[in-house]
């Protein structure tokens, strides 16, 4: 059974902290009765090997414990989050065909659902005879697609002991790299503290209460806290490191981060539904050079895109061709510059601006926005143009009061400084409220307006 050695160590451990949520705690003592539980409610149930199962919660003691359940029973489960209104189109992907919802008080509801699941990929993990686990994109641009893992796998990944952090849930429970946060901090032993309030405020409040050691999140969200200065009104000795990923770094934040962090680690990682996480090395806290892979992943890039053989990869996609060369490369979609074995990312291929045949990475754009004077934030898209196939704009929070002429003016002068001419926005919007969305993430759909 894949989760063995998880159970092992939790027995090593029993009184210590595993799981803190507003919906309560445990102790790993507790999670393995609670996970013993939900496999006799699994056996009785009739829910066989195989079965997709989707599991509604956040990072609880019912909702960790049903998952090692369904992981140890065989079952394929499909992490969501409660109340999303996606739910019910992803159940339809994912051919689910037994629900768990987890509710605010950490209690369970069990729906069946009659629906066939024999899609070609969840006839192939039946026969390898392991648990699966399904992972949605953010479907920002179209239908989300839905990628699924061998789950033995991904666990087996957790087998060697790693430095043990007590870690802060960041990312959303139907995240991929949720759900390896969470893996990570069983597999050591270590607190796993977790909120549905993402704020600077609730999360600096919680970190400085329960000595939290690691915070993974988005570069959006450092941003977010940095500005808020919610790290200067509480106690954030505990913290050693802070890693990013999910989105590209702007080089202005990494500066601000470092330095309002001083000694505590800076790592970014990396990881996608279709791949997994992989192991990353940043070249130094200030710098956006990273390696990534070793051991079994090997990684090449290919006129500019970064592509991943490893043994992490998805079996592929339930709704749409994997991308996939002939020779087993899985093509990433994201942008990089090479620099020997460290890789830059520019961000997807697809977010990439075409000014008349140049090329233009928003992070980079971006990156010179958001150092000048009033400004939160910046979101750089590109948008059609009849003379040079696109134009770059940009949407801009403003930080205080600031007057929005000025602040345009201003934005328009660093860019032309430090940019290349066809690399600078041509229509600036100024908004009130952030960009980003529930996942603390930016989001760049093309709007109207701007100047």
């Amino acid at each position: 059974m894949c989760i063995d050695f998880l159970l092992d160590r939790f027995r090593e451990r029993p009184e210590r902290q595993a799981i803190v949520s507003p919906s309560g705690s445990c102790t790993f003592a507790e999670l393995i009765e609670g996970q013993e539980r939900w496999r006799s409610t699994l056996r009785r149930e009739g829910i066989e090997p195989g079965t997709v199962v989707a599991l509604a919660g956040d990072f609880t003691p019912a909702s960790v414990a049903l998952f090692l359940a369904l992981t140890a029973g065989g079952a394929i489960v499909v992490p969501q989050r409660a109340g999303s209104a996606e739910i019910g189109r992803r159940d339809e992907i994912a051919q689910v065909q037994v629900r768990f919802d987890v509710d605010a008080r950490d209690e369970v509801r069990l729906t069946r659902v009659e629906r066939r699941a024999d899609h070609e990929l969840y006839e192939e993990l039946r026969r390898r005879d392991h648990p699966g686990v399904v992972g949605f994109s953010s479907g920002t641009t179209g239908e989300p697609k839905a990628a699924l893992h061998d789950l033995a796998v991904l666990i087996g990944t957790f087998r060697p002991p790693r430095t043990a952090l007590s870690t802060f849930a960041f990312l959303l429970f139907d995240h991929l790299g949720g759900i390896r946060t969470m893996l990570h901090a069983l597999a050591n032993t270590v607190p796993i503290v977790a909120t549905s309030d993402r704020s600077p405020e609730t999360i600096c409040r919680l970190i400085e209460e329960h000595r939290v050691e690691l915070l993974p999140a988005t570069p959006t969200f450092f941003n977010l806290l940095l500005l808020s200065g919610a790290h200067r009104r509480h106690d954030l000795s505990s913290l050693r490191v802070l890693t990013y990923g999910a989105e590209p770094m702007p080089q202005s934040t990494l500066d601000r981060l470092r330095e309002g962090f001083p000694g505590v680690k800076l790592q970014q990682t990396y990881g996608m539904i279709e791949i997994g996480p992989l192991s990353t090395r940043s070249r130094a806290d200030r710098s956006l050079w990273v390696k990534v892979g070793g051991g079994a992943t090997e990684i090449r890039v290919v006129d500019g895109i970064l592509q991943v053989r490893s043994p992490t990869n998805s079996l592929g996609y339930l709704n749409a061709p994997t991308p996939v060369t002939p020779d087993g490369w899985f093509v990433t979609g994201d942008a990089v510059v090479q620099d020997g074995e460290y890789l830059r990312f520019l961000g997807r291929k697809s977010e990439q601006i075409n000014v008349g045949g140049q090329k233009v990475a928003p992070v980079e754009v971006e990156s010179v926005i958001e150092a000048v004077e009033g400004v939160e934030e910046a979101t750089v898209f590109g948008q059609a143009n009849r003379l040079v196939g696109q134009i770059v704009c940009a949407r801009v929070r403003t930080r205080g009061e600031v007057e929005e002429d000025e602040l345009v003016r201003r934005v328009k002068a660093a860019c032309r400084a430090e940019l290349d001419r066809f690399k600078a926005p041509v229509k600036i919007e100024v908004l009130a409220a952030a960009p980003a969305g529930e996942r603390v993430k930016k989001s760049r759909r093309v709007a109207d307006g701007g100047r």
